[in-house]
């Protein structure tokens, strides 16, 4: 067992209970509110899914993509791809234009990039921690 997974236990609380007023207060006045949380957590759930989350990893490489070609790339039936795709445009991670009988999807906005590079950095950082 690491020092880190060692200590770790005992950084889940404090030992004693002495209250910081003041840094209580700024805290809870530099929190989002109720439903912006909900939102965000909602979101972290849609990535949470590993397909929808190789989905969005593909439009961000693709930049426009078809359905069939989308599955083809993943290993995964059309209909599979079409229900998670319609849970990414559901929430905002996904985009699709009709042309004729072919329906192309992209990431909805730069965002999304920026959220998974973001993670990924994270779970790097942590993974050289470990």
């Amino acid at each position: 067992m690491s020092h880190r997974e060692a200590s770790h236990g005992r950084l889940d609380a404090c030992e004693v209970r002495v209250v910081n007023a003041e840094r209580v207060a700024t805290t809870r006045a530099a929190l989002i509110g109720e439903d912006e949380v909900r939102e965000v957590a909602e979101l972290f759930k849609v990535l949470g899914d590993p397909s929808r989350c190789r989905l969005v990893y593909a439009l961000l490489a693709a930049g426009e993509i078809c359905v069939c070609d989308l599955a083809c790339t993943l290993d995964m039936s059309e209909s599979n791809v079409s229900h998670h795709l319609r849970v990414l445009r559901d929430h905002g991670l996904a985009c699709a234009r009709r042309e004729g009988k072919m329906v192309f999807y992209s990431p909805d906005d730069a965002h999304i990039e920026s959220l998974l590079d973001l993670t990924r950095q994270h779970v790097d950082h942590r993974d050289t921690l470990a």
